[in-house]
């Protein structure tokens, strides 16, 4: 009888290892003098005392999230370098609109059968993005899974953690009425509504991911596949000058419609102006061939607002001033007398 092993049994120690060493150095690139361990311990150590001590009372504030289905996209295109900047980004905007400053991320890769160039890949965006907000890749895990996953499929997830001084905490209770509502746009889908975006293009438009079609200026691959944006040089360049900013919500799924109420005070509303940022061609262009209602477009998708801030009318032209070297800025609703919910124009 054929002797059993772990690799006959569908895990390849060995192209962990090898997955391990293509990303080491990488990952350590993004250590800040904090970061005690490096790859290979059983736990990430991280010395807060340097940091905790610019705060009166510090608050660490976490979050977990995960890529979705849009890994399926990169899975049609071959292309891996941009996913691992969606999960950083995703994670660092929850933590975002809460005011805190993130610190250390954690990555979660499961396959069914581990590639060490396609971790690589990952990784090195992930690396990317880390850098970019001046995140600690502190840690992560790689899980090779035959039958839990199917043939090619990839799950990826993180962790943040960030770190707020209790007090300028962002929940949202000082909104009131007469507030104005601030969108930053987005870059496209972000990690959200992929299910449907994959049945629109797929299935009812009939397009491979090489298609190219008049409204949109690359691929349909490449458009789905465009990087999340991190919002995080936006927020702190306004937290860094205290310009007051009375909520934040990160437009994930449930598009406005869902995220801007989870910080609303329930005596307040926000009546969105119709026609008040351009609407990205990929929503206009999906909306058409999926036949889908503008209510639902506006539950499944962000509808080109990535983030918004509510904040007082005397403070908007000097936000707006301060964000114009990132970003546009649109002011796209009000807050007004209501019962948690948003309403349009």
């Amino acid at each position: 009888m054929k002797k059993l092993d772990y690799k006959s049994a569908g895990v390849d120690i060995d192209a962990g290892n090898q997955a391990v060493d293509l990303i080491k150095s990488k990952v350590k690139s993004t250590f800040t003098k904090n970061v005690l361990t490096g790859i290979g311990s059983f736990g990430s150590l991280y010395d807060l005392k340097p940091i905790l001590q610019k705060y009166d009372n510090p608050v660490l504030v976490q979050s977990i999230d995960g890529v979705g289905t849009k890994t399926i996209i990169a899975k049609k295109m071959k292309k891996y370098d941009t996913i691992g900047i969606d999960l950083l980004s995703a994670a660092a905007n929850d933590i975002l609109v809460m005011g805190a400053r993130p610190l250390t991320f954690l990555d979660y890769i499961a396959n069914d059968k581990l590639d060490p160039l396609i971790i690589k890949e990952i990784i090195d965006g992930m690396v990317s993005a880390c850098k970019d907000s001046g995140v600690s890749l502190v840690g992560g895990e790689t899980a090779e899974m035959p039958d839990v996953y199917l043939t090619g499929e990839h799950d990826l997830v993180g962790v943040i953690t960030g770190v707020v001084e209790k007090k300028k905490i962002i929940t949202g209770e000082k909104i009131q009425h007469g507030d104005v509502v601030l969108g930053l746009p987005s870059s496209g889908l972000h990690t959200n509504g992929f299910s449907l975006a994959r049945k629109i293009f797929f299935e009812y438009g009939g397009y491979s991911i090489s298609d190219n079609i008049d409204e949109l200026d690359k691929s349909v691959g490449l458009t789905l596949l465009e990087p999340h944006t991190n919002y995080t040089n936006h927020v702190f360049s306004l937290l860094n000058k205290s310009i007051p900013i009375n909520g934040i919500a990160h437009i994930t799924g449930g598009g406005l419609v869902e995220n801007i109420p989870r910080i609303l005070p329930n005596n307040c509303a926000v009546e969105i102006i119709d026609n008040s940022w351009p609407i990205l061609s990929v929503f206009k262009v999906m909306q058409s061939i999926g036949n889908v209602s503008l209510d639902e477009m506006y539950r499944a998708f962000n509808m080109g607002i990535g983030m918004v801030f509510i904040v007082n009318p005397d403070n908007m032209d000097e936000i707006i001033l301060n964000l114009k070297p990132l970003t546009e800025v649109f002011h796209i609703g009000n807050v007004i007398k209501g019962v948690n919910e948003v309403v349009f124009k």
